[in-house]
């Protein structure tokens, strides 16, 4: 397992937030009264061990855990085709589309038989400075005092999802 935090404390808040993808998902925790944060990005397979490892450690401990698991269904608009797409693409897409989907739905079903408490929420509203306005690294480490030495889009929009959903605060200062 890629993630550094080996133990939930007791009478602590945690969030973790999730960006389902099909190939691996981004995986973040946040513990609330510290800010500490960890991500990392995870086959499915892991994912579900490392959710069954929370679920089992917080029972033990007494730890508040709270899973948010992206779903991008939720937006009344996800178009991602232009006037130059062939049919080949606009099915291409439409499939990948619905694997992410069918991963998200998943993760949900499996936080409920693990007893997690989870939810599903939309994307976040991208206003970065990333390419199709996504957070880079420089911006996540800015905010949330992360040291990596690389993070994947999805690790940091996962980590976005955490560091939001714990109710941490998401400002840059400008520098002059």
């Amino acid at each position: 397992m890629t993630m550094k935090l080996q133990d939930l404390q007791p009478t602590r808040h945690y969030v973790i937030g999730i960006d389902p993808d099909v190939e691996k998902n981004g995986v973040a925790i946040v513990e609330k009264e510290t800010k500490r944060l960890e991500c990392a990005a995870l086959t499915f397979a892991d994912t579900l061990n490392y959710l069954q490892w929370v679920a089992q450690r917080a029972a033990e401990t007494g730890a508040h855990v709270k899973v948010y698991v992206e779903a991008g269904w939720l937006n009344r608009t996800n178009w991602h085709l232009t006037k130059w797409d062939n049919r080949g693409q606009v099915v291409a897409k439409g499939v990948s589309q619905g694997r992410n989907e069918q991963v998200s739905r998943l993760l949900g079903e499996m936080c409920e038989a693990y007893g997690l408490d989870w939810q599903y929420i939309k994307p976040l509203h991208k206003c970065w400075r990333g390419p199709n306005r996504k957070i880079t690294h420089e911006e996540l480490c800015a905010v949330t005092g992360l040291v990596y030495g690389r993070t994947n889009q999805e690790m940091r929009d996962a980590a976005l999802i955490a560091w939001v959903a714990a109710g941490l605060p998401v400002r840059l200062t400008r520098k002059r």
